[in-house]
This record gives C-alpha cells, sequence and structure tokens, in this order.
C-alpha cells in the first residue's frame, strides 16, 4: 500500500495539532525532516527540504503492527499553529511515495489488517460522534469488540454443531456411538435466545444513536409551548393567549440523564376550517404516533382523559394556578419540572436497559437471518429429518450471516457507506 499521511486533528488554530503518517515509507518520509527518527518517541526539529526549521515537535513511532493501522505509522504533534501545519503538510506532500489520506482511510486499512472488524469500525464512527454519556457508552462497549467476541462465541457453537452432524456423514456406513442430536439442538437453542434478545434491542440502540423523540400533545392553549420554553432553557416556540398559535412540529434537541431526546412541540388538538392549521395538527398526530414517549397535556378542567399507552405521560398543565394538583406542571414558574423531567428519564431507561451489543439495522438484519436458519435447521432435527446434508447447510448459512456482522464476508457494499462518515485523517 502507498504511504498515506492527514491532519488528524482538527483544522484551525488549537494547542496541538498531530499530523499522522501511515505506511511502508513512513518511518524513511518522517526520518528525512530530522535529524534522527526516534524508535519510541522524542523530541524534534523538523526542518523543510531546504534546511529551514517548521517546528518543534514530540514525535511518536509506531513500528509494523504495533499501531492503529497496523501498519509502521509515525505520528507528528506540532505545535497548533495554522501556518506550522500547512507547512509540514507541503512538506510531506512534496515526497512521491507519500500521498493525502482520504475520508476514514487510516480506519479502513485497520479493518483491512485485521487490527479492527467492522463492528468496530462502526462503533468507532459511534464515538467520534457521540454527544451523551449513553451514546458514548454504547460506542465503547461496540469499539472495544463486544460484538466481535458474542459473534465468535456463537460462531464456535455452530461450527461445533456443524461437525456433529458432518460426522455421521463420514460414517453413514457404520455405527455411530453417541447419538449427537441432544448436543446439536442444545447449543443451538443456546444461540437463538441469544441472538433474539440481541435483536430486540437494536431499536432502542438506533435510539440511542439518533436520538429517542418525545412529544407534547394536547388541546390549544393548553401550555405546551411555554412547557417546550421552560425544558429547553429558551425561547425556542411562540407564546401567546391566541389558540393555534404554533402551526408546526417544533424540535429541540436534549440531554436528558445521558440519553438524547429531541422534543416536540406540536399543534394543539383540535378540529379547525383553517386549512394551516390543520395541516399543522395532522402533522402533530403524525409525529406523536411515531414518539417514543407523548406527553399528554391538558387542563384540569379537562372532560376525558387521553389514551395513555405503557410509555406515555399525562400531566395537568399550568401548576402555578391550582392548589396542589398531582400530576400537575407549569411551564411559565418550572413547577413540576423536575419531576416532569425524571419520570421522562426513568421511561426512557426502561427502553435503554434492553440493549445488548447489536446497534444498527443491518446488524438486526443479519441476526434475523441467521435466526431464520437456525430455526429451520431447529425444526428438521425435531421432525426427525434424515438429511442431515439439509440441516449442515442451513447451519453453514446462519454461520455466513453471523460473520457478516464483523466483516468476514458479505460486507463490501456497506464499506464505503461507513468510511464517508469518517473525517479526513481518520
Amino acid at each position: 500500500m502507498q504511504t498515506i499521511f492527514a491532519l488528524a486533528t482538527a483544522h484551525g488554530r488549537a494547542g496541538v495539532a498531530v499530523i499522522r503518517i501511515s505506511g511502508p515509507d513512513a518511518a524513511d518520509a518522517a526520518g528525512q525532516m530530522m535529524e534522527a527518527l526516534p524508535s519510541n518517541r522524542g523530541v524534534r526539529k523538523l526542518h523543510d527540504a531546504d534546511g529551514a526549521l517548521l517546528d518543534e515537535a514530540l514525535v511518536l513511532h509506531f513500528p509494523q503492527g504495533k499501531s492503529f493501522t497496523g501498519e509502521t505509522v509515525v505520528e507528528l504533534h506540532l505545535h497548533g499553529s495554522p501556518a506550522v501545519v500547512a507547512a509540514v503538510l507541503r512538506r510531506l506532500g512534496t515526497d512521491r511515495r507519500l500521498r493525502p489520506a482520504e475520508a476514514g482511510e487510516f480506519t479502513r486499512r485497520a479493518l483491512e489488517n485485521g487490527r479492527l472488524d467492522l463492528a468496530q469500525v462502526e462503533g468507532l464512527a459511534d464515538l467520534i460522534d457521540a454527544e451523551t454519556e449513553q451514546q458514548r457508552k454504547q460506542a465503547v462497549r461496540v469499539f472495544s469488540g463486544a460484538l466481535g467476541e458474542k459473534v465468535e462465541s456463537w460462531r464456535t457453537d455452530l461450527i461445533r454443531s456443524v461437525a456433529l452432524l458432518e460426522a455421521t456423514i463420514d460414517f453413514a456406513d457404520e455405527d455411530v456411538p453417541v447419538d449427537v442430536t441432544p448436543e446439536v439442538t442444545a447449543l443451538i437453542a443456546g444461540v437463538l435466545d441469544q441472538m433474539n434478545r440481541e435483536s430486540a434491542g437494536v431499536r432502542a440502540a438506533e435510539r440511542v444513536r439518533e436520538g429517542f423523540e418525545v412529544a407534547i400533545i394536547g388541546e390549544p392553549n393548553v401550555g405546551k409551548s411555554t412547557l417546550l420554553n421552560r425544558l429547553a432553557g429558551r425561547d425556542v416556540a411562540i407564546t401567546s393567549e391566541v389558540a393555534g398559535t404554533t402551526r408546526d412540529v417544533i424540535e429541540v434537541r436534549m440531554d436528558i440523564d445521558g440519553i438524547p431526546v429531541t422534543l416536540l412541540d406540536t399543534a394543539g388538538l383540535r378540529d379547525t376550517d383553517d386549512v394551516v392549521e390543520g395541516i399543522g395538527v395532522e402533522r402533530a398526530r403524525e409525529r406523536a404516533k411515531q414518539a417514543d414517549i407523548r406527553v399528554h397535556m391538558m387542563s384540569v378542567d379537562a372532560f376525558d382523559i387521553p389514551d395513555v399507552g405503557p410509555s406515555d405521560i399525562y400531566i395537568y398543565s399550568k401548576a402555578d394556578l391550582l392548589n396542589n394538583q398531582p400530576n400537575a406542571v407549569s411551564g411559565k414558574t418550572g413547577q413540576g419540572v423536575d419531576d416532569l423531567i425524571a419520570e421522562i428519564a426513568a421511561r426512557l431507561k426502561e427502553q435503554v436497559s434492553s440493549i445488548g451489543t447489536a446497534m444498527r439495522e443491518r446488524h438486526r438484519l443479519a441476526l434475523i437471518r441467521a435466526v431464520d436458519d437456525l430455526t429451520k435447521a431447529q425444526d428438521m432435527i425435531a421432525d426427525g429429518h434424515e438429511m442431515v446434508e439439509l440441516i449442515a447447510e442451513q447451519l453453514w448459512s446462519a454461520i455466513r450471516a453471523v460473520d457478516s456482522l464483523v466483516g468476514r464476508v458479505d460486507v463490501e457494499d456497506v464499506l464505503d457507506e461507513i468510511f464517508r462518515s469518517f473525517c479526513i485523517g481518520k
């Protein structure tokens, strides 16, 4: 592979800027900029081709097999001046053995050199994008290789199952001393149970990555926008005494106890002859259906309590005008708001508790394929199917689906999409 280089830290002025060089010529190319390349790390003066001083930098030297990419890597930790960075990049660009790295190319080389599996690459992408504590924890869990460990465990059990079945094929004309069916059945059942639990947690994991949605719904002029402003800590929605002020869905991104949440302020739900308001009401109903939690807000003299789902909350508005009314909130004074936030956090944590290590739709689909193959194999064994070769083939199909989770097979079509999300230098 050709040696690549790039700025690995953010553009702009900073205390330190890091330029990463990776590939077979990394050590020689970097060494030409200084008196002697350190064997491990050291402070060196960097010079241009004509001997002019560029900067004094901390130089880290990682030999092949010991770096992030698995290749020889040299990192130049420079003073974070844009001019210094530009000068060093120009110097590296004059070396014909080197070329600028493409987006995500360092991480792609780590994948190709076996330093990371595909699930870890996805975890790294999520770790870079993490904004909340729950997102960070989830990304670190996958980046550390937790999914890969489970895949390896599943693969071992399934390979064992195939080996037992194929032994009966090899010795078809002889008496097999042990009936392998009980062990094969137990191994398949164990893997199926784990896969079903992992698959069930993918939706919640995706919501942690993208953010849960909490919709505030209710009749016009009940105080939804005032409550949203209080929760957001700023005026994001127009409030007035005129019913029907809010006509579209207003979104506010928040961090609630480490969980990413998008709060939705919706148009007041009522029948109306106003065409524009009617569109807003319809949008409100549609977004509310899709939300993870609906906060039903109503006045204390409302005749009907809304139909509340298992993850929904209902509250009374304008608590500052009421006398110790339970479940009451005031967006104007903040009364009851902390309790509402705590209740939302508790409902979301219930959903987050189901998360395993599979966290993307790609993972869920692969698990569904594997579960389908294993279920068919299980049914064939239970029915006393005599074509052992067909049962073994179902297990091999499940193994291929499992392998696709970590990038062993059938993932070329997703690589470009994944690495497109990385910045240059990563």
